[in-house]
C-alpha cells in the first residue's frame, strides 16, 4: 500500500510546527517545551500537533534535523567554493557565520546535542572537519598533523565563540572567527 503524499497545507503546517518548536526550544530549553506549548505558539490543539508528528520527540527531532540540514548545506557551499587547502578556514568562517546569523538555531543545534536520544556521536562532528583537515593536509604538501585533534580542539573553539556571541549579542564572533581560521591555517603548514 502506498503512501499518500502530505498536502500543501500539511506541509505547510509541519514547516510551521518546526519553525515554532525551534524557537520554543530557543526560548526556554528543551526540558520546558510541551507539546501543549508547541501547540499554543502555532495557534492549533495539542491533538492537531499530534497529526503530524507522534511525540515531542518526533517534532523536536524534525526540527533538529532541519536547523542541522540548513547549517550543513551552507556550510559545504561555503567549502565546495574554495580550494582544498582553504577548506578548513572557509568551514570555521561559514560555521561561525551561519550560527551568528540564527541564534535561535544555535540554541536547537545545542539542546539537541545534550539529547541522547537523537542519536549524534562526537565523530559525527568532528568528521567533516577532519576529512578537510586531511585534505587541505595533502594539497599543501604538509605532513605531521593530527586530523581528528585538531577537529576536535577547533569544534571546540567554534562552540565557544558561538557561546560567547549568545550570551553577549556584541561581541564580535566574525572576527573571533577570523583569529581561529588563522590559527588553523598555522597548525596546517
Amino acid at each position: 500500500m502506498a503512501t499518500k503524499e502530505p498536502s500543501f497545507i500539511e506541509r505547510t503546517r509541519r514547516a510551521q510546527l518546526i519553525d515554532v518548536t525551534i524557537d520554543a526550544v530557543a526560548e526556554h530549553g528543551y526540558a520546558k517545551v510541551s507539546l501543549a506549548r508547541i501547540a499554543d505558539s502555532a495557534g492549533i490543539t495539542k491533538a492537531a500537533v499530534l497529526y503530524h508528528f507522534r511525540t515531542k520527540d518526533a517534532v523536536v527531532e524534525a526540527a533538529y534535523r532541519f536547523v542541522l540540514d540548513a547549517l550543513v548545506e551552507d556550510v559545504a557551499a561555503a567549502v565546495g567554493a574554495v580550494r582544498a587547502q582553504d577548506g578548513p578556514r572557509a568551514y570555521v568562517r561559514s560555521m561561525v557565520g551561519h550560527l551568528h546569523s540564527h541564534p535561535g538555531r544555535t540554541r536547537m543545534l545545542i539542546e539537541a546535542l545534550g539529547n541522547s536520544a537523537l542519536g549524534h556521536t562526537p565523530e559525527q562532528r568532528w568528521r567533516p572537519l577532519a576529512d578537510l583537515i586531511d585534505a587541505a593536509v595533502r594539497a599543501r604538501g604538509t605532513s605531521g598533523v593530527d586530523a581528528r585533534t585538531l577537529a576536535v580542539i577547533t569544534g571546540g573553539a567554534i562552540d565557544a565563540i558561538v557561546i560567547e556571541r549568545l550570551h553577549d549579542p556584541q561581541y564580535d564572533s566574525a572576527s573571533a572567527a577570523d583569529s581561529l581560521a588563522a590559527m588553523l591555517d598555522a597548525a596546517l603548514s
